[in-house]
């Protein structure tokens, strides 16, 4: 009889660690594995299976995901037909999770690619086969829930007794052998940045003092080892900063405040005075908000998740309101959705119309009133906008059956692609000045107050020095630096956003009074 030889069969070997424990070994676990499976391959030899020798190994990565380097390469080859058959020591090395499972299965099958379990023996082309499969991986979920509560519990444990369990270092403190210790500087810096903010009055105003004259955020450390840092002061960070209890020496968990076993930085009524600062800025934003002709500032959201904020532009006296995605506003146009930025003139119309439609609402509510009462969140789709009513829309009928979701309104929308004309513009003191005015007049304004105290500190120095060192005409900066003595309250006005538009260096530093009362009766603040 003629013998035929068996055809040949690509065999790529997956590995996986779910931690990094030991991975420096000169001989670790991936080893193990992979050593393993190339001897169960050698065995196959005579049905044609040849390795290949690539790596696919992904250590210190968890199974609950698909999203791992190794993996999706694996992947990419099974979908280019470069691999025949994969070989992992476990099921669970491949994923932990059997909605994961289900997906690479399905995979798997559409090009006819099988796996192996080197310690685990079962035949997936047979019903009994993907039944003790899917109880195996079973075992394996379970198994991975159960070390997440094991974990979880520890932490919440280590917190109570005010623990540091790990995660971002804060500003003022370094780690030392898995303990906390006050760094001198940096604490003197936190202290400054508390202090400053009660001054200010401001977050906005606080994060361009420190871009001018402070040092440059504390750089971080990831799990990767790769170090970053943020190239200026940010007013969300400022925010977290000044609202972490960590700094009196207390730690918070799931809304719980625990005494600490780190040495605390700031005195507790420096913090106390500037937790109740924040509240008074918080409540008079919510005031300004409601004096805003954006009815839904905070509500409406692109089909991606991103909230739209309220913007504008002027042109020839004309005033376009529009809401754009927050994913443009910071430059992440890949994660904007389709309709990035819709005239705020017609989602509003839109909404309001199908709201008196829907129901009978009191005759004599206005539009606000409407849209606080009874719009919850608006999401802008490709063809519609799904409106999630509040929970006061509901008829008394139905409020037993709407307990944890809210009903959703649907309304026909295509924003088109010319924006309506808004409300005819000139500068006044009811509108307020763009973000990017802001950020501009408030920088200037923090660059003449560096100019003058650097002045005052050194008697040796003068203008034209200055001048020379900033890259500035000398008549420029004498120009600028009368905008080191504006009024306090102007300077609130406008990190706060309050100021009117049209407010410009030009037009403070021109006609600049030398009385505070003056300067806030001319600039109209």
């Amino acid at each position: 009889m003629k013998h035929t030889a068996p055809k040949r069969q690509r065999c790529a070997i997956y590995t996986r660690k779910s931690t990094e424990h030991n991975l420096d070994l000169a001989f670790n676990s991936l080893d193990a594995q992979r050593e393993a499976c190339e001897a169960y391959i050698k065995s196959q030899a005579h049905e044609g299976w040849t390795l290949i020798r690539d790596h696919f190994d992904d250590g210190g990565l968890s199974g609950a995901s698909l999203d791992r380097p190794a993996l999706q390469d694996l992947l990419n080859r099974v979908r280019a037909r470069q691999v025949d058959i994969i070989v992992v020591y476990k099921v669970d090395r491949l994923t932990r999770s059997l909605a994961d499972f289900a997906k690479l299965v399905e995979e798997f099958d559409e090009y006819n690619v099988p796996f192996v379990s080197v310690t685990q023996s079962f035949n997936t082309t047979s019903s009994m086969g993907r039944l003790t499969l899917n109880v195996l991986l079973s075992f394996a979920q379970f198994e991975r829930e159960v070390i997440g509560e094991r974990v979880r519990d520890k932490i919440a444990a280590s917190k109570r007794k005010g623990i540091w369990v790990g995660g971002p270092v804060p500003l003022g403190y370094r780690s030392k052998d898995k303990k906390l210790e006050v760094v001198p500087e940096e604490a003197d810096l936190v202290r400054q940045i508390f202090t400053d903010y009660l001054a200010l009055g401001s977050i906005g105003a606080l994060a361009t003092k420190l871009n001018t004259d402070g040092p440059k955020p504390k750089p971080r450390q990831l799990a990767s080892g790769k170090t970053v840092q943020a190239e200026c002061w940010r007013v969300g960070p400022l925010a977290h900063l000044l609202k972490n209890r960590f700094y009196i020496g207390e730690v918070v968990y799931r809304g719980e405040v625990h005494q600490g076993e780190h040495e605390p930085i700031l005195d507790r009524n420096l913090f106390e005075a500037v937790q109740a600062k924040l509240l008074d800025q918080a409540v008079s934003r919510k005031l300004a908000r409601r004096q805003s002709p954006h009815l839904l500032t905070g509500k409406l959201f692109d089909d991606r998740g991103n909230l739209m904020s309220p913007t504008y532009a002027n042109k020839a006296g004309v005033r376009y309101r529009y809401y754009t995605s927050q994913a443009l506003l910071q430059g992440r146009k890949a994660d904007a959705g389709p309709a990035g930025r819709v005239s705020a003139e017609e989602v509003e119309q839109a909404i309001l119309k199908a709201l008196r439609a829907d129901r009978a609402f009191e005759p004599g509510s206005t539009d606000r009133d409407l849209i606080d009462k009874h719009v919850g969140r608006a999401d802008l789709r490709r063809d519609c906008i799904a409106i999630s009513m509040t929970a006061t829309t509901l008829p008394e009928g139905d409020a037993e059956t709407e307990v944890d979701a809210h009903p959703i309104l649907l309304v026909p929308f295509a924003p088109t692609a010319l924006p309506l004309k808004g409300l005819k513009h000139t500068p006044d003191h009811t509108a307020s000045m763009n973000d990017a005015d802001r950020i501009s007049l408030l920088t200037t304004i923090a660059r003449s107050k560096s100019w003058i105290d650097q002045l005052l500190r050194d008697p040796s120095l003068d203008f034209t020095a200055i001048a020379h060192r900033e890259n500035l005409a000398e008549r420029h900066v004498r120009f600028l630096a009368p905008l080191a003595y504006l009024s306090p309250r102007i300077v609130e006005a406008i990190a706060d956003g309050r100021a009117p538009v049209g407010l410009a260096v030009r037009r403070i530093a021109r006609d600049l009074s030398l009385t505070w009362a003056e300067q806030e009766a001319a600039l109209g603040v």
